[in-house]
């Protein structure tokens, strides 16, 4: 029970860091630049790592959701907006 209930809670953290990255993503760069290609490897991501916590019982809920935030945080960093404004930034 309890290793389920770990893997529901993170595919739960899974579901709302696509959901708060496709909405800061439509709302900074709007409906006809929106990067379905890094949502899509958000995605595959995300069932990788769910897939990885359900078969290994070792691992911590912690260090799952962790992981996925930092995958989150890169894949956010490669988006069109970001870069655009990191040239602004710089120059």
């Amino acid at each position: 029970m309890k290793k389920t209930l770990s893997t529901i809670i993170v595919a739960g953290f899974v579901v709302l860091m696509t959901a708060t990255f496709s909405f800061a993503e439509y709302t900074a760069a709007g409906a006809s630049s929106f990067p379905y290609f890094q949502l899509g490897c958000l995605i595959i991501g995300g069932l990788i790592i769910i897939s990885l916590k359900h078969k290994f019982h070792k691992m911590y809920m912690g260090e799952v959701v962790g992981a996925f935030a930092l995958y989150t945080i890169m894949i956010a960093l490669f988006t069109a907006p970001v870069i655009d404004a990191v040239k602004t930034l710089v120059s």
